[in-house]
């Protein structure tokens, strides 16, 4: 099946993004009756490589002169009830001969470009399927008229050319006429030469203003598309890539991967750009050389053409400044001696020739304030504060992606140096960043630039028992950065709400599903340390302190420690029930109790307990003395733990309990995740294992007990714990 045939079977909205990307020039109806002529020569065609042009320039004008062959051959055969189809074709032939065989590579590469992105549409097209909001189509159109304009902007430049030539053959026959005049003897002859030369110089004026009006008409279409793609690149730049690079933030807090398509069409579009940049520019100088060349000044006349060169200079040196990006962006919470890996890219590297030179790139580590200072100066700081080693590599262009990229795979971070501390700030609270820098020259080298970027922030740590506060430092950041910010800064005081909505975004990456609303709610009050209505008011604010420098009433740790430990632990051993909806998790002990005094005995929960980091304990319900329904709550269960026995396994061991809240047998819900009976190591011994068994107490005198086992605590009870807890003992079990 040809690659066209495979594109017409993607969604409507895919096929609407590929018409966009062939333009108005080229009509998709020529992509669709010449389907397979088209791929024979361009899926399999070699890379010509920067000492081949000459090659590729060839391959290209023959590529243009097949084309229109085939087109006007492909025309002729059709059935004469096709005679829109034909005239089309015919059309299309006559267009292209006209606007592509001065410049047959452009149409050629065009070409190769659209057919890439099928084959990338074909191979991922999930990812394709991006919302379009009217803007983007505006983007795709405007693009498509500036390059109209750019062809218009070629011809009226060639005509102009053609004027200039024909006028200095004017002028230098006039001049030649008026020498000859000086040499004449005879007065009548004399008088009738100075009346040939008046009317001589009268059309070399003529002629001269018909050029003066040609190129002040041509400035004005450069001055236009000047303008109009200042526009669209501000809407490029200002809204996609920089809504791109906010989203690189969310994601760094668990937002949905990045989807790979919408840097793809932003880069096709800053190729496009920077075709037509580059295209007005050249076009710029040879009517400035042209001019040049009549050696005529007119004074009442204004020459446009030099700002008009230094207009489209400073587009594209603002195009390719700020499509040097980070795709990958480092880890955020970055320990000292550990390898890391990050990976830029250069939007316009495959369009301008960049690649060939393989441009250096050089990774340093810049503080808060060298970060301000490189924004402020907007030059690539000198300083660094540590070392990194493996930080130069030089930028490759991969002819599969078509992207100009460098991939540093083995950095590690050797040294660091620490700004001094000011009150009770410490160094988990400190932000770095790492700063990409490089400089190489385009067109004919007489344009160099020096670009950089900066690196989402990043805590430096040294010890893994400094990682839950630094999480908390840049889940803060990437939540409530603005995109033009001074570096690093971010508001003291958030809306709750879109706190609420950053530490469930954590919570889902990290574990697999969603805070439900009461979970969240039962966050908030935890947070506020007070009772509040549900849902939550939109202006409800919580400061930095309050989120992860207070400690939680009678408590020693913080909101942040205890969310994040509880995160923590469900990510490393409670992952598959969590997922199961096993675990309700952020819940209330009161509120925990009200559900289960509804339900019989043997009924269970799963809750985060308050007391303890990192801990979740189980209430369920007992019978007491009076035969009263009793709700009881197991000593919670840490990490350390569940390294001895699973917490399924645990819950499999209680025989006092039944049900999972409300109703679920226990082994519905637990069994796929328990550990299965294991043959014994050796078949000269007895095999045994570890069991949990609750202990009797005052006020569980009715539950099931193994009283002539070994046993021993694993943790003691806690003094500091908010409740009665029942204890529990891991006991050896012989199997004979």
């Amino acid at each position: 099946m040809s690659l066209w045939a495979r594109v017409n079977q993607l969604p409507q909205p895919i096929l609407e993004q590929i018409r966009f990307i062939y333009g108005s020039n080229f009509p998709i109806e020529v992509r669709h009756y010449l389907a397979e002529w088209i791929e024979d020569r361009l899926l399999n065609m070699p890379v010509y490589t920067n000492d081949q042009e000459a090659l590729y320039e060839q391959e290209a004008a023959n590529f243009l002169n097949q084309l229109i062959m085939e087109l006007e051959r492909t025309a002729i055969n059709l059935p004469e009830t096709n005679f829109t189809i034909k005239i089309r074709l015919n059309e299309s032939a006559r267009n292209f001969r006209q606007l592509f065989s001065h410049n047959p590579s452009q149409l050629y590469q065009h070409l190769m470009n659209c057919l890439h992105r099928e084959r990338q549409c074909v191979a991922y097209p999930d990812e394709c399927v991006n919302v379009q909001d009217p803007e983007v189509t505006e983007v795709f159109n405007a693009v498509q008229q500036l390059q109209i304009m750019v062809r218009t902007n070629e011809n009226d430049n060639r005509n102009l050319m053609k004027e200039y030539e024909h006028l200095l053959l004017e002028v230098h026959e006039l001049q030649k006429n008026r020498a000859h005049l000086e040499t004449m003897e005879n007065q009548e002859m004399r008088a009738h030469g100075h009346n040939q030369l008046a009317q001589h110089q009268k059309l070399v004026n003529d002629r001269l203003q018909l050029c003066t009006g040609k190129r002040l008409a041509l400035v004005d279409g450069f001055r236009k598309t000047i303008l109009i793609t200042d526009e669209v690149q501000s809407k490029v730049l200002n809204k996609y890539l920089s809504q791109w690079k906010i989203n690189q933030g969310f994601a760094g807090n668990g937002a949905s991967t990045l989807s790979a398509s919408n840097l793809d069409t932003i880069q096709a579009w800053c190729e496009s750009l920077a075709e037509i940049i580059w295209s007005t520019k050249d076009q710029i100088r040879l009517a400035v050389k042209n001019k040049s060349k009549l050696h005529v000044e007119q004074e009442d006349v204004p020459d446009l053409l030099p700002q008009a060169m230094l207009d489209v200079t400073n587009l594209l040196k603002t195009l390719i400044t700020n499509t040097f990006i980070i795709e990958k962006q480092p880890p955020q919470v970055m320990k000292t001696n550990t390898r890391f890996a990050a990976t830029v890219r250069l939007l316009v590297g495959n369009t301008l020739n960049i690649k060939m030179v393989n441009p250096q790139v050089k990774v340093s580590i810049i503080s808060e304030a060298q970060a301000q200072q490189t924004q402020q100066t907007n030059k690539a700081s000198e300083q660094s504060c540590g070392e990194i080693m493996n930080n130069i590599g030089n930028l490759e262009y991969n002819e599969t992606t078509k992207q100009l990229s460098v991939s540093f795979r083995n950095m590690q971070l050797k040294k660091i140096k620490r700004a001094e501390k000011k009150g009770t700030e410490c160094v988990m609270d400190e932000k770095f960043a790492l700063l990409f820098q490089s400089s190489f020259a385009v067109g004919h080298g007489d344009l160099v630039f020096s670009v950089w970027t900066i690196s989402l922030p990043v805590v430096v740590i040294v010890h893994g028992n400094q990682e839950p506060q630094s999480w908390a430092t840049i889940t803060w950041d990437n939540a409530f950065a603005d995109v033009n910010r001074i570096p690093f800064q971010v508001p003291d005081k958030v809306c709750w709400n879109q706190l609420a909505e950053a530490l469930n975004m954590k919570f889902r990456a990290s574990t697999g599903r969603s805070l439900t609303a009461e979970n969240m709610h039962f966050l908030c009050e935890k947070a506020f340390k007070t009772n509040l209505p549900f849902p939550v008011p939109n202006d409800l604010t919580i400061m930095w302190s309050q989120f992860c420098k207070e400690p939680i009433p009678d408590r020693s740790f913080t909101f942040w420690d205890w969310f994040y430990a509880a995160m923590k632990v469900t990510r490393e051993h409670l992952r598959g029930p969590w997922m199961d909806g096993s675990i309700i998790g952020f819940i209330h002990k009161s509120k925990a109790e009200d559900y289960l005094l509804k339900c019989p005995r043997g009924t269970f929960l799963l809750r985060f307990s308050d007391s303890e980091l990192g801990g979740i304990t189980i209430a369920w319900v007992n019978e007491g003395n009076d035969g009263q329904p009793q709700i009881l709550h197991i000593q919670p269960f840490t990490a350390k733990d569940f390294s001895t026995r699973s917490l399924s396994d645990r819950i499999r061991d209680f025989d006092d309990l039944f049900y999972l809240y409300p109703n679920k047998p226990k082994h519905e819900a637990f069994d796929r995740y328990t550990t299965p009976a294991g043959p014994p190591r050796n078949k000269n011994y007895i095999a045994s294992e570890v069991r949990a068994v609750l202990m009797p107490g005052p006020t569980n005198n009715q539950m099931n007990s193994f009283p002539n086992t070994p046993s021993y605590n694993i943790q003691s009870p806690d003094a500091s714990r908010d409740t009665p807890s029942t204890g529990y003992q891991n006991s050896t079990i012989m199997h004979l």
